[in-house]
């Protein structure tokens, strides 16, 4: 009964993945696709006449895209740690005066659309000069992320132990020394998952890149895309083929990060 139950639950979950992977798999497909047949009835359910023409039409027209989220993700990743983790080490080990309330502002600041943010980001950076431009997204987009990030830290290093920080003070460690030298080594997990996360909203964002960056010389891949479906409407296969060039670096960073964004995302949940 127990090995017909495990077979049963192991087909359903194959079933659903094979469900929600096949979105992707499409996608793949008719990035090989030449433009023919994808007019054809029934469509091609494997690439039978593959072709890389879509593939190097990215390489092409959406190298500087891409370069540009690059630069856009790394400097959001950048940002993002260097104001959560010792926001959230103040919190964790520090403990100010109305530490509690500033940690359900920020669980508020999650919850606030992108679109209301964009908005008032837009006003902002169009008085001070920053608006189409590259680094005035980085700053956008870890508006996002450090809530998170500053919540993910707070769990984990609440639960290093206080004799760490006791014998670091002995040792003559100032609040900052004992920050770089103890905490910082340590939450190693925490660093993984945040980066990745603030990583994907910068790669993935759109919705401050077509606000606040529509008309910049440097755009990311997500306007690249947009701008290629405008102009190419019919060059589905070069369509694909940028999505799954986009597609890639999201992919690999999930796939080596697993371990670590798994222990991440569940530190401080269980506590001794």
């Amino acid at each position: 009964m127990n090995a017909t139950r495990s077979t049963s639950r192991t087909v359903i979950g194959i079933v659903l993945t094979a469900l929600m992977l096949f979105p992707v798999y499409w996608m793949v497909n008719v990035s090989l696709m030449r433009t023919g047949d994808m007019r054809r009835d029934p469509p091609y359910l494997f690439p039978l006449h593959p072709t890389f023409s879509g593939y190097r039409a990215v390489l092409r027209d959406q190298l500087p895209y891409l370069g540009t989220s690059l630069a856009i993700g790394i400097g959001t990743v950048a940002l993002t740690l260097a104001v959560s983790a010792p926001a959230a080490y103040s919190l964790a080990k520090l403990r100010p005066t109305g530490g509690k309330s500033l940690t359900f502002i920020l669980l508020m600041a999650q919850m606030i659309p992108g679109i209301i943010m964009a908005m008032g980001f837009y006003s902002i950076f169009l008085n001070v000069g920053i608006i189409n431009t590259w680094w005035g997204l980085i700053i956008a987009d870890s508006t996002l992320a450090v809530p998170f990030g500053v919540l993910i830290f707070t769990a984990f290093m609440s639960g290093i132990p206080d004799e760490l920080m006791q014998a670091a003070k002995l040792d003559g460690a100032g609040s900052w020394r004992t920050f770089t030298s103890i905490v910082l080594p340590v939450s190693r997990n925490p660093v993984v998952t945040v980066s990745l996360f603030a990583f994907l909203w910068g790669w993935s964002d759109f919705i401050f890149a077509s606000t606040l960056n529509s008309g910049g010389s440097m755009q990311p891949i997500t306007l690249g895309i947009y701008k290629y479906i405008g102009n190419n409407n019919q060059e589905w296969n070069s369509i694909m083929a940028t999505a799954v060039v986009a597609s890639i670096p999201a992919a690999f960073l999930l796939v080596v990060a697993q371990r670590y964004v798994a222990a991440g995302v569940t530190a401080g949940a269980v506590k001794d």
